[in-house]
């Protein structure tokens, strides 16, 4: 198995550069995860192609306006990508002094005192050897935290794909309105730098409809990290080591997938995210889903063994990615690269704010 194997080639105005009118609207390949065979619609009629009593499991996780910029004592520009806290230290009154470690543009040898919005300041820059872009640092601010504070300073961190995308066709790269459309209806837990993009396809209507369907529905939280767009760059994609990240699974959620799985009844994950939430509890608790906290870096190729989900809605994925080897790896890569080059031809809208793909399972 070659990495090279997982390439495909994709016209530059394929990639979405902004989200469907109406979330519903995007177009829906159905995909038959043991023939092959491939229909078309729209994600509205995804109630007319979900198994009977299905339960849906999906990421309820909130992407946080993670980009911060601000300026060097020299002027120069600086740009964070906040991903994880590792302490905070409330000060008296008011204020917060908080250790934080993410990516970095524009720091220069001898970075100083970072002067950001609202009296932010970041220093005691340490890099990361070996991580490009990759540092720790202390905030220090007025205000209860700096997550408080990137609320107001800060922006959503949209993928690079996207960001390209729109100067291609000579339009803003940040707009106000990405703050509601990246970022799914029921985003509850703040903590990705990244949206679950196929959720971002569901309306409230959509999902009360499928209750009232008779199919279930249960959250669980994985925090999506820069990782997500890490390229895949070993010839061998075994070789490839994937980014850590913190998943969540309720009793509620673990319960759900326990009663499904005993009646028989499909487990539909809505996004690889959730897949790798499942399938790493699985695999660390002898093929139960167990409620708790953890963190996985499970990467899953081609003959990988899928212990609970089986069917899958996803969006199209970047060539040579973690994301299309997982796909890949639950329907066959020769299968999803004949979707894949059918999409292309049928003009179907690719990535983030792209089209989505539903993986129907075996016997339905």
């Amino acid at each position: 198995m070659e990495t090279a194997g997982f390439d495909y080639l994709l016209p530059p105005e394929l990639v979405a550069a902004d989200p469907a009118e109406d979330r519903d609207a995007a177009r829906l390949m159905v995909l038959d995860r043991t023939t092959g065979a491939r229909k078309h619609a729209q994600f509205l009629d995804l109630l007319d192609y979900l198994p009977a009593a299905s339960l849906l499991v999906l990421n309820d996780t909130r992407v946080f306006p993670a980009r911060l910029r601000g300026r060097k004592v020299s002027g120069g520009a600086v740009e964070f990508l906040v991903t994880r806290r590792i302490s905070i230290q409330t000060v008296e009154g008011g204020g917060f002094v908080e250790r934080w470690e993410g990516l970095t543009r524009g720091l220069g040898r001898d970075a100083g005192t970072i002067e950001c919005a609202r009296g932010v300041r970041i220093d005691a820059i340490e890099r990361h050897p070996g991580g490009a872009g990759w540092a720790s640092w202390r905030a220090t601010g007025p205000g209860p935290s700096l997550l408080a504070a990137l609320e107001e300073i800060g922006e959503i961190p949209l993928p690079p794909y996207i960001e390209a995308a729109r100067r291609r066709a000579g339009r803003p790269v940040a707009r106000p309105e990405d703050r509601a459309r990246y970022q799914t209806v029921y985003a509850a837990e703040p903590g990705a730098v990244a949206a679950p993009t196929a959720g971002l396809h569901f309306t409230p209507e959509l999902l009360a409809a499928v209750t009232e369907a008779g199919h279930e529905i249960a959250f669980v939280t994985l925090e999506v990290g820069p990782g997500t767009f890490r390229p895949v760059k070993t010839d061998d994609p075994s070789l490839h080591v994937m980014d850590a990240e913190r998943f969540r699974i309720s009793a509620a959620a673990a319960a759900a997938v326990a009663g499904a799985r005993a009646a028989d009844r499909p487990v539909v994950a809505v996004g690889t995210t959730v897949v790798r939430t499942l399938e790493a509890s699985a695999r660390a608790h002898g093929g139960a889903v167990v409620a708790g906290d953890g963190s996985t870096d499970l990467f899953l190729l081609p003959g990988a063994r899928f212990e609970v989900i089986t069917d899958l809605i996803t969006n199209f994925h970047l060539p040579r990615s973690t994301l299309l080897m997982l796909v890949a790896a639950f329907a066959g890569r020769e299968r999803v690269l004949e979707a894949y080059a059918e999409a292309v031809q049928l003009g179907y809208r690719f990535y983030s704010y792209g089209d989505a793909m539903f993986i129907r399972g075996a016997g339905q």
